[in-house]
């Protein structure tokens, strides 16, 4: 009953989230008399606020229309190169003749994007400082909710399988780069490759803040999951989606759910930054007040994962750490990071990173023994906390140049 209860509150909310926008509006709009009484901005920067906080985010668009490439604009297209039920694979296809791209001769990156809460838009700084050296390719997954049941059940596994599908579809030249969550399933791909003698194994694989082992410094993300008996996951958290959408009947971890999970792990941080909104409106500051608006556009927006993912993810990579302890069977055969010897591993931390915590990426280390010490790299990225380390300034000067030479060096 509880998605059913939050679609009720969302269908109650929406004429109120609507009266607070055009209210908001009346008192800012320079053409409208009210915006010029007294108070006016402190009213309108209220009604804002109200608006923004019952709104509903939808998933944002990428939005990257050019980028610049050896000091000339390029024109981004963007479109899917790869169409399954539960992820498309999208392609930042740069606008260039045949002979201009091998001409540039860029090294194609598979970027796979968490299957966590967010859409994969929140890596839309993370492709944008990739492009002008790359050619991008990007894991967009579908929200649950919005895939038919008859299209079957979406497990771990079968998260592994798209993985070494897409990477197959690339060519044995990609080089792979996972953020937080797919650093454990794409290694799993990765490693099933190798012990397969498969002939498409990339070139390089980059994993970027993830739980390769969760028992190093474990982090308030870890210690729920470990905290709470399995079947407390599947009888607590698991709800059917409600039949106003495609995926009717299907059994989801809701995105609500997940977010306000993502808000509790910190709520005094959220209510400073939305009071600290509310004063730049009240005073016009236009910039940051656009900044706060940009963030929680993608961060409020949120996505159902399918409820056999979650629960697999829940029990083999956090409750059980099949990883780690080299227990984990995908389709019956043993993972074995031990397998890969020519795919050259660079692994990335965040000094204050709360969610993924220090040692845990690196631990991919320890278990790729066969993988050479000259092409293995490790770096902790100073001062920087989980979303740092993919967005935002340390990403675009530190982390972002230290993947491009690492990925130059093994091309």
């Amino acid at each position: 009953m509880l998605y059913q209860l939050h679609e009720m509150q969302r269908t109650f909310l929406n004429p109120l989230m609507q009266w607070a926008e055009a209210s908001s509006k009346l008192f800012s709009n320079p053409v409208s008399p009210f915006a010029h009484t007294p108070f006016s901005q402190r009213i309108a920067a209220g009604y804002e606020l109200l608006y923004r906080l019952g709104k509903d985010y939808e998933k944002p668009a990428f939005g990257i229309d050019n980028v610049t490439v050896k000091g000339k604009p390029v024109s981004i297209i963007e479109h899917v190169a790869v169409n399954k039920a539960f992820c498309n694979l999208i392609h930042f296809r740069k606008d260039l003749s045949d002979n201009e791209r091998d001409a540039l001769a860029q090294p194609v990156v598979l970027l796979v994007a968490p299957l966590s809460g967010h859409h994969a838009t929140l890596l839309r700084d993370t492709v944008r400082g990739l492009l002008p050296e790359h050619d991008v390719y990007i894991t967009d997954w579908t929200d649950a909710r919005m895939v038919p049941l008859s299209e079957g059940a979406f497990h771990l596994d079968d998260y592994i399988y798209y993985v070494q599908d897409f990477i197959r579809h690339l060519g044995p030249d990609v080089h792979v780069i996972s953020v937080c969550q797919p650093t454990v399933p794409v290694l799993a791909a990765i490693a099933l490759m190798a012990t397969n003698k498969d002939a498409k194994l990339p070139k390089s694989m980059t994993m970027m803040g993830g739980p390769i082992d969760p028992t190093k410094s474990p982090t308030a993300v870890n210690n729920l999951a470990v905290e709470k008996p399995f079947s407390w996951f599947e009888n607590t958290v698991i709800y059917p989606v409600p039949p106003n959408y495609p995926g009717f009947g299907r059994k989801v971890y809701p995105g609500f759910l997940q977010h306000a999970g993502f808000i509790a792990m910190n709520p005094g941080r959220h209510a400073q930054s939305h009071r600290e909104f509310y004063m730049h409106l009240v005073r016009g500051d236009d910039e940051p007040a656009e900044s706060h608006r940009k963030f929680y556009d993608e961060y409020n927006a949120v996505l159902d994962m399918p409820a056999e993912y979650y629960l697999d993810t829940i029990k083999t990579v956090f409750q059980e750490h099949r990883l780690p302890k080299g227990t984990w069977e995908v389709g019956g055969q043993l993972v074995r990071p031990q397998d890969i010897t020519n795919v050259a591993l660079l692994t990335i931390e965040g000094e204050l990173d709360d969610i993924s915590g220090a040692g845990q990426t690196q631990a991919a280390h320890e278990l790729c023994t066969g993988i050479p010490a000259d092409m293995q790299e490790d770096y902790v990225v100073p001062q920087a906390g989980h979303y740092g380390i993919f967005s935002g300034r340390r990403w675009r000067e530190l982390v972002c140049p230290k993947i491009t030479a690492f990925i130059q060096q093994h091309a």
